[in-house]
């Protein structure tokens, strides 16, 4: 009786183990913040309908996700395509939506609309331009991807009149605007 107990005792710790580990494997990333921001937004980033909303801050009057998260148009995409994808949308998560994305505050709704993406989800686009947040944004408000040059053109910001804001991003602030 001594020993099924033992055995059952080293079996359950041996799965508790296993299943402890498996999950902080899982939820770890040698890319991204390693607070698990990218992979809850990633999680999160297509919803029944994504709503774009504007701030306003140091670049002016921009475009934000429902998490006030910076919304970014890359130079690449042109006439209504999206031309990031695999580590480029790991880097630079598209807004994708599974219905009509809403304009929120400040923001036109005439301008919003989707395209198709070439794994066939629905990304939505605000003047022609394909909507991206950036994975190292890692709080609302944040504009640290402001005129990088990654994957073979540049990043801005949107404004909420649908074009590129170019000016230089200031430090940007640890809780937002």
């Amino acid at each position: 009786m001594k020993y099924r107990s033992r055995a059952f005792i080293a079996a359950a710790g041996t799965a508790l183990f296993l299943s402890t580990a498996s999950v902080a494997y899982a939820g770890g990333s040698s890319h991204g913040p390693a607070d698990g921001s990218d992979q809850a937004r990633s999680a999160v980033s297509t919803s029944s309908s994504a709503t774009v909303s504007a701030r306003s801050g140091p670049l002016g009057k921009i475009l934000v996700n429902s998490k006030g998260h910076t919304l970014y148009l890359f130079q690449s995409d042109k006439n209504n395509k999206s031309t990031c994808n695999g580590e480029c949308a790991k880097a630079w998560p598209p807004l994708k939506t599974n219905g009509k994305p809403t304009a929120g505050d400040g923001v036109n709704a005439k301008l919003l609309s989707t395209i198709t993406r070439s794994d066939g989800s629905k990304q939505v686009t605000y003047n022609g331009h394909p909507l991206y947040t950036f994975a190292d944004d890692t709080k609302a408000g944040q504009t640290n991807g402001q005129g990088l040059d990654a994957f073979g053109a540049k990043w801005y910001v949107l404004g909420t009149d649908g074009k590129q804001i170019t000016k230089a991003s200031p430090s940007s602030p640890s809780g937002g605007y």
